[in-house]
């Protein structure tokens, strides 16, 4: 028997412990592996001096002036802080040649400020990233000679982790005052082959545990791990490490099966563009962690890193432009990867579908651009749920491929696929992966890889996936052991292959090697994050009013500029269109709608900054429409004398409507005054006032706009107004109840405000089941994830508000009648309610002001439908989803709260009713149960979330009909774009009614059914004078690269068929298809691009009927270039 036999088999655990703490901290570090890995090192001077600055307040300032200031001595233990400040180190470093150790060896600068840090060399160029206790060490040479130079560099520190700086925990408010201790500096000669043994041992120490534990390469990986522990001698240590990586290389040999699961590793950071950290800080771990991987790119031959977001590498182009150079000519190779397609990782549920476009627009053109190529994948791995239009808006962005894997965070549902086909609501699909790892931030561990197998749910029809690694969301990017390891995993036995690829290379092999996939019709709803739809309400707000306001001064700026006479000279004043800063514009949208930032769960810095953007977006967007308008109505319009008015309709529909407007001195025969302050009015009512109408009336009223086309101007008289019967507002003979009452509707409102009888009088129907305009307070405490959830428990605790209310009757018609009910909700917040009906309509609208200061609660409205249907219609980005209203699976249980646009809708045959909105998402409808989210408090990581102001607005609107039959499409869109009144001379209104009389000019666009033997004059099937219903005009721009070229952007809403003439008056030279890109197409129903030479687009301008005709399938997304006559 020998002496000396190993038992080793025999105690499994034993021998487990014994190699985990071969490689352990703590006690065993003095005599075991770690006890090797440096040479030697000293902190001491003259070698390593140190000197700083620091910047004042929370200044970030530039290399350039950091530098220029006087530095003062510092040393190791010096405190930095507070929190977002910026201290700049000038470091210089001399090897100590002289001494054993250093000459021969690799050496490296360690240094751990326990924050983020960047290095500079002294000409002003960033070297490398370093994150405080993750990655620490700067390499200053392979190998020390005797003649090493001096070396001086500047470091800049950055008082934040990576994750921030919140107290107490990540996701927690940001602690002001948190201070960071620099624990090291010093160099270190490092022992280059220990390092790659210690490589090694844990590639191998990791397998044994987590490969299965009966396999034969378990226990051998157990027994080279316990050979590699029995060869080490620290007093020996060359040959020690020899000995064991000769044992590690053994077994690293042996090769594996070709039949092996086939991973392709692509290394990235995450960055997100803000969150726990503002969009400045996110500007700096750009710099850091780009730097730091193009390090790696040279170090590494085989190693490829992607980053996404245009958004990120114009932030690089324009604040580090010899880093963007270095990241350019990377990408030459192939081995530094932009991907994406977008300008920033968006949200896809607050966003409208114009949004959407514009964020692959403005992506695939940067890209295109900078780096001579579009991206065909979408990548977005982390954002909180996927719109059922994206796989046809990616695929009219020139791209085909998806990868996210955010829905592996469902907490109720596990999705069922890895690799299949995602299918929108139109029926275009794309090709989708999600990484079976379950993350986007691996690290290369051996439990990872072989998720990649055990959760990979196609793998019957596919033996590939995708693994994403690097440290992530605060930036860095891969570290030196997970390319280590991914260099191991290559082709190693027991193991799937990792083998480091390009992303597009593996969906191009999966599209054509793939048998079978399995497909997924429609949205990708997440089973988490759900309150997100309503967290940081103002923001949301602003997000939707900048959506439309631009929509409105591209369309009137198109008008302003191109609009001719017959003769062909213009129409208006002189108008430039200023595409520049319609692009500026909608970038601070589209870096707004990232996906921390408008679902709400960032920290506050990053809504203060949002707020002065949004500010910027509205300030500059309102100049140009008011400018747009000034040009359209000509001098007039600048006119001190306003005596009348005019009425610009910017959507796609004819109105007929009650609309607000200003008042000119010495009008006394108006029909109506209104009751709501002027300075109040639009935040109230959300109708447009110009800035002529704030300076010169004093007053404002209610006149009626009949007949007013879709975009189009009309002049409105004060005398001779259309007669319309009364809408009117009374109390109940016994005093309890409070009725709004027109031709359409009798609404009746309790003593609390509550809505407790709706009758349309043109069925004589009551639509409600129950009490309605309920507003609720509900407990609002969700596990974890406080801004981002709102759990299902939550309607298990409630209460109704109905004390502490006062109605009163403000305005009793005849044009307009409104309730105003004043609530107190707690001891804190109170609200009130603007409850109108017009004489014109049955939409009843509800107007709120609510000064909100509670804690983890959450205000709903309820309404109680007398309508049976088990499903709810929503809208969504360029169309509508259908949702369960029964709970009979954990599918249809996990959509407790989903995502709505602009309306909400049940309907049986012959009959519904819509819940309109300005600014809210969150909705829920359960049985006969319809209920809006309208504000919440979370108190992290803002702890000051929606505390404050708001204004917004519901409505209820009743159609008989149901959905598919209804007008809610374009009421919706009108509730969100009121027609604008602008004061004019008695000129400027005759200019456009040469007879004196309410007969406005022709529209300037508009849908015309293609059955019409005149496009020009036809009628929808209302007898109006107007568009298609089904079919929206959800976008006028001028072309991006031809000033006069516009592009027409329409969608389908209803899920239907239809043939259409688009019709204009500007002077059309040539029509052709376009994708998002604005790219020419043969067709709107593929995909494929063509250069605007290609013989197969045809021009389909129809000269002689002065249209467009177009055939839309459902849901269908069709663009149109038109080239105008100069």
């Amino acid at each position: 028997m020998e002496h000396h036999m190993s038992y080793f088999q025999k105690h499994r655990g034993i021998t487990n412990s014994r190699i985990n703490n071969f490689v352990a901290d703590g006690m065993w570090c003095g005599v075991n592996l770690n006890s090797i890995l440096h040479k030697t090192s000293t902190s001491d001077s003259p070698y390593v001096k140190l000197k700083k600055w620091s910047a004042p307040g929370l200044e970030r300032p530039t290399f350039a002036e950091a530098t220029s200031q006087e530095f003062e001595p510092a040393k190791v233990g010096d405190s930095f802080g507070p929190s977002w400040s910026t201290h700049w180190l000038h470091v210089t470093l001399e090897i100590p040649k002289e001494l054993d150790g250093w000459v021969g060896n690799e050496i490296q600068f360690q240094f751990n400020p326990n924050c983020e840090s960047m290095i500079w060399t002294e000409d002003g160029r960033v070297v490398q990233g370093l994150a405080g206790g993750m990655r620490v060490h700067y390499p200053i040479t392979k190998k020390a000679t005797a003649n090493e130079p001096t070396r001086k560099f500047y470091i800049e520190v950055a008082c934040n982790g990576l994750f921030g700086n919140g107290l107490g925990g990540d996701i927690n408010p940001p602690n002001p005052n948190r201070t960071f201790t620099l624990s090291q500096a010093e160099l270190v000669a490092v022992d280059r082959e220990a390092l790659n043994l210690l490589h090694d041992f844990n590639l191998i120490r990791r397998m044994s545990q987590e490969l299965p534990r009966e396999s034969p390469r378990s226990w051998q990986a157990l027994k080279a791990c316990n050979d590699i522990v029995n060869a080490f001698d620290k007093d020996h240590p060359e040959e020690s490490v020899k000995a064991g990586r000769a044992i590690a290389a053994e077994y690293l040999s042996v090769k594996g099966g070709e039949g092996n699961h086939k991973i392709t590793a692509i290394g990235n950071c995450h960055i997100d563009t803000a969150w726990l950290w503002p969009y400045d800080e996110t500007k700096r771990k750009i710099a850091r962690s780009w730097s730091t991987q193009l390090n790696h790119l040279d170090e590494y031959p085989d190693f490829m890193f992607a980053a996404s977001q245009a958004q990120q590498f114009e932030w690089l182009k324009e604040y580090y432009p010899e880093l963007f150079v270095r990241v350019v000519e990377k990408a030459k190779t192939g081995r530094f990867i932009p991907v994406g397609a977008t300008w920033v990782e968006m949200d896809c549920n607050i966003p409208s579908g114009e949004s959407l476009s514009r964020q692959f627009l403005l992506g695939q053109r940067f890209f295109e651009q900078h780096f001579g190529e579009r991206s065909k994948i979408f990548w977005l791995p982390d954002t909180f749920g996927y719109s059922s239009q994206l796989p046809q808006i990616v695929r009219l962005s020139d791209a085909k491929y998806f990868f996210t894997q955010k829905l592996s965070w469902n907490n109720i549902n596990v999705f069922p696929h890895t690799t299949f086909r995602w299918v929108g609501l139109d029926g275009s699909w794309i090709l989708s992966h999600m990484s079976p790892t379950e993350t986007y931030t691996a690290s290369v561990h051996v439990d990872e890889v072989l998720r990649n197998v055990s959760k990979h749910k196609d793998i019957g029809y596919t033996n590939e996936s995708l693994l994403l690694y690097g440290v992530g969301d605060g930036g860095g990017g891969p570290m030196e052991d997970h390319i280590e390891r991914a260099i191991r995993l290559k082709d190693l036995d027991g193991m799937p292959q990792v083998k480091h690829g390009h992303p597009q290379d593996f969906y191009e092999h999966v599209e054509k090697n793939a048998k079978e996939l399995v497909s997924w019709k429609g949205e990708l709803y997440f089973e988490l994050h759900r309150g997100t739809y309503t967290s940081q309400s103002n923001n949301k707000k602003w997000n939707r009013e900048s959506e439309f306001l631009l929509r409105d001064s591209e369309l009137l700026s198109v008008v302003a500029k191109h609009y001719r006479n017959a003769d062909g000279s213009s129409l208006f004043d002189a108008h430039a269109y200023p595409h520049e800063e319609f692009t500026r514009l909608w970038k601070l949208v589209c870096l707004n709608q990232f996906h921390d930032v408008i679902p709400g769960s960032s920290i506050e810095m990053v809504y203060r900054d949002s707020d002065k953007m949004y500010e910027d977006i509205l300030t500059s967007a309102r100049a140009i429409r008011s400018k747009a308008i000034q040009s359209i109505l000509g001098d007039g319009g600048a006119s001190d004398s306003h005596d009348s008015v005019v009425v610009i309709n910017t959507c796609g529909w004819d109105r007929n409507e009650v609309v607000a407007v200003p008042l000119p001195p010495g009008v006394s025969n108006i029909a109506q005054y209104s009751a709501i302050p002027k300075d109040n009015f639009h935040s109230m009512t959300n109708a447009y006032l110009s800035s002529d109408a704030s300076e010169s009336c004093t007053s404002l009223g209610y006149v009626v706009a009949t007949n007013v086309q879709g975009t189009s101007i009309k002049p409105i008289g004060f005398e001779n107004q259309t007669e319309v019967i009364p809408v009117d507002a009374y109390q109940s003979k016994d005093g309890k109840a409070y009725v709004l009452e027109n031709l359409y509707i009798k609404a009746t409102f309790d003593q609390c405000g509550r809505l407790v009888s709706l009758i349309d009088r043109r069925v004589e129907r009551e639509v409600l089941a129950g009490r309605s305009n309920q507003l609720q307070i509900y407990d609002d405490q969700p596990i974890f994830w406080d801004a981002w959830d709102i759990e299902i428990y939550h309607l298990e605790k409630y209460r109704n508000i109905e004390s502490s209310v006062v109605v009163s009757i403000l305005e009793s018609g005849p044009l307009v009648a409104t309730l105003k009910v004043d609530t107190k909700i707690s001891d804190k917040s109170q609200l009130t309610q603007y409850i109108s009906l017009s004489a014109t309509s049955p939409r009843l609208d509800f107007s709120n002001e609510v000064d909100w200061h509670e804690a983890h609660k959450c205000l709903k409205v309820e309404f109680t439908w007398d309508i049976t249907n088990d499903f709810a219609t929503y809208e969504t980005q360029y169309g509508y989803i259908q949702r369960p209203t029964h709970r009979n699976t954990s599918w249809d249980m996990a959509k407790f709260e989903v995502c709505g646009h602009k309306f909400a809708d049940l309907s049986e045959y012959g009959y519904g009713v819509a819940l309109l909105n300005d600014s809210k998402y969150g909705y829920s409808t359960e049985g006969n149960v319809m209920r809006l989210n309208l504000l919440r408090s979370p108190k992290s990581p803002d702890e000051h979330c929606d505390m404050g102001r708001h204004l917004f607005r519901y409505a209820v609107y009743p159609h008989i009909g149901s959905f598919n039959e209804s007008d809610v499409v374009p009421e919706a869109y009108k509730f969100n774009v009121p027609m604008i009144a602008c004061p004019v001379s008695r000129k400027t209104a005759n200019h456009f009614d040469s007879n004196g009389v309410q007969k406005p000019m022709e529209p300037f666009f508009r849908i015309a059914p293609a059955s019409s033997s005149s496009p020009s004059s036809s009628k929808n099937r209302n007898g109006d004078k107007d568009s298609v219903t089904n079919v929206v005009m959800d976008c006028i721009k001028q072309s991006e690269d031809d000033p006069n070229t516009i592009v027409v952007r329409m969608y389908e809403a209803y899920g239907g068929r239809v043939n259409v003439h688009l019709v204009s008056n500007l002077s059309i030279k040539k029509a052709v298809f376009c994708n998002i890109l604005e790219d020419p197409m043969a067709s709107p129903d593929g995909y494929e691009v063509s250069n605007s030479s290609d013989k197969k687009i045809e021009n389909i301008y129809n000269e002689e009927t002065n249209s467009i005709p177009i055939f839309f399938k459902p849901f269908q997304v069709v663009s149109v270039k038109l080239q105008l006559s100069v």
